[in-house]
């Protein structure tokens, strides 16, 4: 059985038919020869499979390990809104009280009461949804526990930061501005 091709090139004289009959042998010849190197050992096969199965075994655990953090972050977020849900102080007022959330500011009706428990921080303000709440410090220290990135507004904190700084040591930029000729005087009214 001849290709077209080489019908059509036997009919036109071409070709002889000979010629014709020993290039379909030599065809079939390389096609067999290639089915037997091709063929891999039983070795090698059972070295390919435990291969497989090893990255397969692999990619298995990184998925693993990545829906357990997956599922750790939202525990722990689903933890925070609890917290804030449970601790959060009732807003009221008409004064307004301004802080950075990144690089918005962003404004808190709040009364003189709740003004000045934030400015010394007894409160917090945290992230909640799309907004945020006000909640004590001793909740805010079981925020901060889980996620500090929720805490928006702290000052608690950055005098807990300021007094750490002091206590290890001044800064080398501070230690210029101790000298004598920088000192300033004890009845200075600011």
């Amino acid at each position: 059985m001849r290709n077209p091709l080489q019908e059509q090139l036997l009919k036109a004289g071409l070709v002889k038919k000979g010629k014709a009959d020993q290039i379909a042998r030599d065809q079939v010849k390389a096609r067999l020869a290639k089915g037997k190197v091709a063929k891999p050992s039983a070795e090698q096969d059972q070295v390919d499979a435990a291969r497989l199965q090893a990255e397969r075994a692999e990619r298995d655990r990184a998925l693993a390990a990545e829906r357990n953090a997956q599922a750790r972050r939202q525990e722990l977020q689903a933890q925070i809104r609890q917290i804030v849900d449970t601790h959060k102080v009732k807003r009221s007022g008409e004064v307004e009280y301004r802080f950075n959330d990144g690089s918005v500011i962003r404004t808190v009706l709040v009364n003189a009461t709740l003004r000045t428990q934030l400015a010394s921080g007894a409160l917090v303000i945290v992230r909640h949804g799309e907004g945020v709440e006000l909640i004590p410090r001793a909740a805010a220290q079981k925020v901060y526990e889980r996620d500090g990135s929720w805490v928006l507004l702290d000052h608690g904190r950055q005098e807990e930061d300021a007094t750490s700084h002091t206590a290890a040591g001044a800064a080398p930029e501070d230690d210029f501005y101790d000298q004598d000729r920088f000192k300033i005087p004890d009845d200075l009214m600011w």
